[in-house]
């Protein structure tokens, strides 16, 4: 028996008296965690901290790693041994399913911190992460006649085994009116092979004064819990509603609190090391601010550097400038966060003279630069009365990076085209990346086995290794394995969403499959659209022969995005009809799953054969659950948009279904759009488009369907009629399905495009990306 084995053993007999055999999922979790724990080296933290070399910071509001047990058993070597072990006591290895994901993200942002950090680790950078330890993750998500309805995702209840706190390295953090500790709690990321251990340092808020004995001796009891109250609110809740001013003050607090505690952190570290000599300080520290969040550490640093450590603000300014680097993640002004200032002074009133700094510095370089004092308001960070915090992250670093080929081309031919001008030399692309041990490794085994004895196992830490997949791609037999994998994959996700849905899959059918967080530009609606167009058309004759296809969708809506839940309840209203009509509930059929998150993901991106990547063109930065899908072997079905225009250049158009207007196209439509003469002219659109509002689906009196009906045809708020190009890509998008679905037709032939996409997706590991930004942009 390994030491490993032993240690589970023997920790479950201390702890809680038990054999393998009594112990409960929760305790045995906890005993196996442990023992795993043991075998990083306890000491990680201070070996992350003082590693030799530069070390880069990844600050990010989000880092959505998931279920981290399976991962880590994997990283560290342990995986055969946890399964010999549970197997030899008669349990399940799957039991951990049970265990609570931490969702401490909200979609593709934080999932692509958590990959980031697996690569860092992996490949043997220094690469740590920085962000908060919400207490409740995004919030736990179940479909009720159709609705969406949130409940608390308390994601520690079960204990937090891989979490260490840090007491000693707790920080104070200032706001008007309220001081907070925040305490670190660390949690080591093992690299494939865990010959590196880095950290993830989450921050908690606390109250300074813990408890007041007096207050409560007087029985003054709310009193007494007030300030408690007060700072654990800041480490309540990922995004939490800023619908008013208060919920904007939590968020800035929120920014500032995780900003603050990192920097001090840092200054801390670095002068143990270095004393007060800061000339050092950005060839030691490297900080990446993933997107617009935590960009108030560039005021923040400039405040300690200047207020605590005396130095002049050209100085701290230059430091400032070498250390931070800005990823922007999308092109949607909504999304480029701006703060009122008013706000930003009742919050943190220590900071705004540096952000002044900042734009007088401003003013005075573009001078320099030769641009005219006329065209200079465009790039002012203090502009009217809000504080541009992209404006700030570009001017006060020394890079600006996309996130897919495209999406970095529209930031400086248009959304930033006026800082690319007076900048060029700070644009940069890194593609993102997902890690292919959690993507492939672990959630696919079967499909990692068979790739291993093709072509070895060098793919786990180089996936560009699968190209050599690519020569069994005429040979008829590794196809049919492929497929039968598949096959196998669906019919693991069939029994996973009975248990959880209580709904039984069609496994003979296309598994057609859209998981991504609900929001419009992403166009879950088009698709709802589109199902409904099959479903007339089966039932009228227009489409025959046409292959059995499960519609399957897995999404979250903001708790306070009205619009993307009536989407939601639509999706579900869709779903009822088809299942509820006997002329075509076997040709047709749509799922909803509920709670989707990191755990759903790994089941249901392995059982896909279509990828839908539908957003309009020129919206989604990159997207990397669409690598996710082609790495297991699905085509996408998608626009050329984001991270599908590589999918597409490196897997071949011929391998997947591109369909929709381009970013140019678009561009072009968008002065004079009509929404309601497509909708007019083209009959297809126009019925399933009144379904919103002529009683064929309910909306149970919301009136939420009549307000998508409005949005579409009459625009809302700010935008137009149909803003996000429906109606314009609809009749490509319905052809682009049915040709999926005469082309599955011809298995083999459709398994081939499948393999082909998995052959290709060598490019798309986040290895590859942190690579670049270790070359490029940290210099580490």
């Amino acid at each position: 028996m390994g030491n490993f084995q032993k240690n589970v053993k023997d920790i479950l007999a201390l702890d809680y008296g038990k054999d393998m055999k009594e112990a409960t999922t929760i305790e045995l979790y906890h005993a196996v965690s442990k023992a795993a724990m043991k075998e990083t080296g306890l000491d990680f933290v201070t070996k992350a901290k003082e590693a030799e070399g530069k070390k880069a910071c990844y600050l990010s509001a989000e880092f959505l790693v998931g279920r981290l047990v399976y991962n880590n058993l994997l990283n560290l070597g342990l995986l055969h041994q946890f399964g010999e072990l549970m197997s030899e006591n008669g349990r399940d290895m799957r039991e951990f399913e049970e265990i609570e994901d931490a969702a401490l993200g909200n979609g593709g942002l934080g999932r692509l911190a958590a990959c980031f950090l697996d690569s860092g680790a992996t490949i043997g950078a220094n690469l740590s992460g920085y962000g908060i330890r919400y207490k409740y993750g995004l919030f736990k998500q179940t479909i009720e006649n159709g609705f969406q309805k949130e409940y608390p995702d308390d994601w520690t209840k079960a204990g937090d085994p891989w979490s260490v706190r840090t007491e000693e390295d707790k920080v104070l953090v200032h706001f008007k009116g309220q001081d907070v500790y925040a305490v670190p709690y660390d949690m080591p990321v093992i690299g494939y092979g865990a010959k590196k251990v880095n950290l993830l340092r989450l921050w908690q808020a606390e109250a300074v004064n813990e408890f007041h004995f007096d207050l409560f001796n007087e029985q003054n009891y709310d009193k007494e819990a007030k300030e408690r109250n007060a700072a654990a609110a800041i480490s309540a809740v990922l995004y939490p509603n800023d619908s008013t001013k208060a919920g904007k003050q939590l968020r800035l607090k929120q920014q500032y609190f995780f900003s603050s505690a990192s920097l001090q952190d840092m200054v801390r570290t670095y002068k143990k090391k270095f004393g007060n000599d800061f000339s050092k300080f950005s060839a030691e520290y490297a900080i990446q601010l993933n997107d617009t969040h935590p960009t108030v550490a560039i005021p923040e640093l400039l405040r300690i550097l200047m207020a605590e450590e005396g130095l002049s603000f050209a100085k701290a300014h230059k430091i400032a400038k070498e250390t931070f680097a800005y990823t922007n993640h999308t092109i949607m002004a909504e999304a480029l966060e701006k703060w009122d200032i008013s706000l930003f002074k009742s919050v943190i009133p220590q900071v705004y003279k540096y952000v002044v700094m900042l734009q007088k510095a401003l003013r005075k370089e573009l001078t320099k630069l030769g641009v005219n004092e006329n065209d200079q308001w465009q790039y002012d960070i203090i502009s009217g009365n809000l504080i541009h915090m992209a404006r700030m992250a570009i001017f006060a670093s020394h890079s600006t990076n996309g996130v897919a080929q495209i999406h970095t081309e529209i930031l400086k031919n248009d959304a930033l085209k006026e800082w690319y001008a007076v900048y060029p030399e700070r644009f940069n692309n890194k593609t993102n990346g997902i890690t292919q041990r959690r993507w492939l490794a672990l959630c696919n085994q079967e499909l990692s086995g068979f790739i291993t004895d093709k072509i070895g196992s060098g793919w786990v830490t180089d996936l560009s290794k699968l190209k050599k997949l690519e020569a069994f791609a005429e040979d008829k037999e590794t196809l049919q394995k492929f497929d039968e994998i598949k096959k196998l994959k669906k019919q693991q996700l069939a029994e996973f969403v009975l248990a959880k849905e209580g709904v039984e899959l069609n496994t003979n059918a296309i598994f057609d499959i859209q998981i991504k967080r609900l929001h419009e530009y992403k166009r879950q609606l088009l698709n709802a659209l589109s199902i409904l167009d099959i479903y007339f058309g089966i039932k009228d004759g227009r489409i025959k022969d046409f292959y059995p296809t499960t519609f399957i969708f897995g999404a979250k809506a903001a708790p306070g995005y009205y619009r993307a839940k009536g989407i939601i309840k639509f999706i579900n209203e869709i779903a009822k009809l088809v299942a509820n009509d006997p002329e075509v509930n076997g040709k047709l059929q749509v799922v909803f799953v509920q709670n989707y998150n990191v755990s759903y993901a790994e089941k249901l991106v392995t059982a896909a054969d279509v990828s839908e990547q539908i957003s309009t063109a020129g919206t989604e930065a990159s997207g990397t659950g669409n690598m996710k899908l082609m790495l297991n072997g699905a085509v996408t079905l998608g626009t050329y948009d984001g991270a599908n225009v590589e999918i597409v250049a490196e897997a071949g158009e011929e391998n997947n279904y591109i369909f929709g207007k381009r970013v140019e196209e678009i561009e072009a439509l968008k002065n004079n759009y009509n929404a309601r003469a497509l909708y007019e002219s083209e009959p297809r659109i126009k019925r399933v488009v009144d379904t919103l509002v002529d009683g064929t689906l309910s909306d149970d009196g919301t009136g939420m369907f009549a307000e998508l009906y409005h949005a579409l045809l009459d625009g809302a708020h700010w935008h137009q009629p149909d803003h996000y190009f429906l109606f314009a890509d609809f009749i490509s998008y319905c052809d682009a399905k049915l040709r999926v679905n005469r082309d599955y037709q011809d298995t083999l032939a459709f398994r081939k495009k499948c393999f082909l996409n998995t052959a290709n997706a060598g490019k798309f590991s986040s290895d590859r990306t942190i690579r670049d930004y270790v070359e490029d942009v940290w210099k580490l």
